[in-house]
Formats: C-alpha cells, sequence, structure tokens
C-alpha cells in the first residue's frame, strides 16, 4: 500500500510538472491563439511556402463571409475567416513562421515567446536606413532651397538701400542707356515705363548680385553648405581642423615664430568672439584699424576693448532716450508683483 501511494504521488508529481508545458504551448493572444496555425491551414511544418499559399487561397475562398447567407453562419465563416488570414500572415513570413516554430519546440519559454511576438508586432515595417537617408534627404532639400530664399530676400533688400541702389546705377549706367532709353536694332520699339521699370530693377539687381559679397546667414548658398554633403566630407574636416591646430600648435606655441596677416586676423576673430561670416562682413578700413592697434596681442586687445566700453557708457549717457529709460527706473524701479496686487 505504501509502495502504491508512492507510486501515485511521483505520478502527481510528474504530471503537475508536465502541465504548464501543454498549456503554455499555445498561447491566448499570441499568433492563432490556442489553435496551430498549421492545423488551421490544413498543412504541415514540412510544407513550402506556394503549399501554404494555395490551402490559404481555397480556404479563403471556402470561408468568405460574403459566400454565406444568415447572420449565424456569415458570422461564423467571418471569424473562421479571420483565423485562416491570421494562420497565413504567420507561416508566409519566413521570420515570423521561425519564431511561431521556436514557441512550439520551446513551449516553456513563456516569456520569450511574448517578447518575439511583440517584438516583430511592434517594430518599424520599414528599414530605419531607409529612414534615415529619407530624412536627411528631405532636410537638405528644405534647407538649400531656404537658403535660396534667405539670399533673395537679402538682394531685394539692397536693392532698396539708397547707398547700395545708387551705386549699383552708376556701375550700370551704360548699359541702362543702351537697353532701356536707346534701344537699337531689333529690340528699337520703346518700352513702356512698366517695361522699363521691370529692366531696370532687374539690371540693378544683376549688378548688387556680382559686385555685393553677402555673407553670413544670407549668402549665396552651394551644394557645400548641405547637410548631406556636410555629413559625406565630416571625416575630411575633422581631419583638417586636427590638423590645423596642431601646426598652430607647434609652430607659434613650440616653435614661437612670428604671426602673420592671416594669423593676426584669426587672433583678432577669436578675441572679438566673432564668426569667420561675420568678421568677413566687417569693412576694410576697419579690419586694417584693428591690424595697427594690434589687437592679436591680448593685452592690447583688452585696454581696446575697456575704451570702447568706456565710450559707449558715455554714448548712452548723452543719449535723450537712454536718460529718459534711466529716469524712470529711478523712479518707478523693475515691474513686480506684490501681496496687495
Amino acid at each position: 500500500m505504501p509502495h502504491k501511494q508512492s507510486q501515485s504521488w511521483i505520478y502527481t508529481c510528474l504530471l503537475v510538472s508536465i502541465l504548464p508545458t501543454l498549456c503554455v504551448g499555445l498561447l491566448d493572444g499570441l499568433y492563432c491563439g490556442k489553435e496551430n496555425c498549421y492545423d488551421v491551414l490544413g498543412v504541415t511544418r514540412e510544407s513550402s511556402k506556394s503549399e501554404i499559399g494555395k490551402a490559404y487561397r481555397q480556404l479563403a475562398r471556402k470561408y468568405h463571409p460574403d459566400l454565406h447567407r444568415g447572420e449565424e453562419a456569415k458570422a461564423l465563416a467571418e471569424q473562421k475567416f479571420k483565423l485562416v488570414a491570421t494562420a497565413y500572415e504567420i507561416l508566409r513570413d519566413e521570420e515570423s513562421r521561425t519564431d511561431y516554430d521556436y514557441m512550439l519546440d520551446n513551449p516553456d519559454a513563456y516569456y520569450a515567446h511574448y517578447y518575439r511576438y511583440y517584438r516583430r508586432r511592434v517594430a518599424p515595417k520599414v528599414d530605419v536606413r531607409v529612414v534615415i537617408v529619407v530624412t536627411l534627404t528631405v532636410i537638405s532639400i528644405i534647407q538649400y532651397y531656404s537658403g535660396w530664399q534667405r539670399y533673395d530676400a537679402a538682394i531685394k533688400y539692397f536693392s532698396t538701400v539708397p547707398k547700395y541702389r545708387n551705386k549699383a546705377l552708376d556701375i550700370a549706367r551704360d548699359e541702362i542707356q543702351e537697353r532701356v532709353h536707346n534701344r537699337k536694332g531689333k529690340n528699337r520699339k520703346s518700352l513702356s515705363k512698366t517695361e522699363q521699370k521691370e529692366e531696370i530693377e532687374r539690371i540693378i539687381r544683376k549688378v548688387i548680385e556680382e559686385k555685393m559679397d553677402v555673407q553670413g546667414g544670407y549668402a549665396k548658398p552651394t551644394l557645400w553648405d548641405v547637410l548631406w554633403v556636410q555629413l559625406l566630407i565630416c571625416p575630411y574636416t575633422l581631419f583638417n581642423f586636427i590638423a590645423w591646430h596642431a601646426l598652430w600648435f607647434w609652430r607659434y606655441t613650440v616653435l614661437k615664430q612670428p604671426y602673420g596677416r592671416e594669423q593676426q586676423l584669426y587672433l583678432i576673430r577669436r578675441h572679438m568672439g566673432m564668426g569667420q561670416h561675420q568678421f568677413n562682413s566687417l569693412e576694410d578700413k576697419q579690419i586694417e584699424e584693428y591690424l595697427q592697434l594690434e589687437l592679436w596681442k591680448r593685452d592690447n586687445f583688452v585696454a581696446w576693448k575697456a575704451d570702447q566700453d568706456e565710450d559707449m557708457k558715455k554714448k548712452l549717457a548723452e543719449n535723450p532716450r537712454y536718460k529718459a529709460y534711466r529716469r524712470y527706473m529711478k523712479n518707478h524701479g523693475p515691474g513686480r508683483i506684490t501681496f496687495e496686487d
């Protein structure tokens, strides 16, 4: 009797240990639920993709809801049709079919099944590399055309400034005289006032584009400035940056070589905290003044900057608007909110 009890206890333990495996083999909410996808389509695990497709088409025609009459029959057919479509979606894709076979072969790997299933469901269908390439391309196109819009706005603005407009008229006086006021040959027909005005504006714009060196954010865009090209030449740019600074350190820090004009301008620009385009937009006369003052030397720059700040304070002190502002701040102080308010 005790021997039989021990045997029954062993069988019970074995059954309890096997039950989770049997129950976890097919999970609700994953793949075909409690149904085996192969059994749903009537195929085996050795069936080829063409055989799976053929079985699906036969079952899809058989259980298509439009081929059944009556609400109950139609609802049952619709449910069966969805299950067949789900089984086909899982088994026709090699990666999804591999995950499903893994679940059948490893029924106890409960969490792994959920991870594999939802990783594939949630993961983007499009290759990330394609998304990155398309995004960079769109940004580059927008960047390029935005640059042209800014450049066009700058040229239009310079065309309205009397200083640049009059200079452009002086440069293009002969061309305006020939093409607008004294037309010859085939174009000897006189222009109307509107046409003359449009032609003059076109000539002024052309002269400004040719003579005006627009710098900074409104400079004429080139393909070298777009994001795609900058990323492609990034290694070359980084190499030049490192090589330039290493050469600077060797020549002017270790060997103590004297600065040339280019090096002096670089130091002046760095002391002033200005970008390359911003510094290039300065007038030549002003740049020459900086060189004469030897502002590339740190001590000279600090003294010059202090003088400039002092002059600015004096100008502000003499400015009527700034006086009124200081008087207002003295009488009323900065705006604030109190508990009484």
